[in-house]
């Protein structure tokens, strides 16, 4: 299994990470979202999870992604 972590910027509340967690949770092959408010971390763990797929997710969302950290 896969994991991905991004820096998202703009998440202030419970419900911003709900919001992220319902976008990326439709992307092919992803098994668990852990959303991390205060750190402004989203961490996405799955199979042939697909970056650019995720990104879009989390724009989608409503939030910014300005970079991608190592697993």
């Amino acid at each position: 299994m896969a994991r991905i972590n991004f820096t998202v910027t703009g998440m202030s509340c419970g419900h911003c990470a709900a919001s992220i967690k319902e976008e990326v949770t439709g992307v092919p092959g992803v098994r668990e979202v852990d959303v991390d408010v205060a750190a402004g971390t989203v961490a996405v763990e799955g199979t042939n999870l697909d970056e650019a797929l995720l990104r879009t997710a989390i724009v989608e969302a409503g939030y910014e992604v300005p970079g991608t950290l190592a697993a």
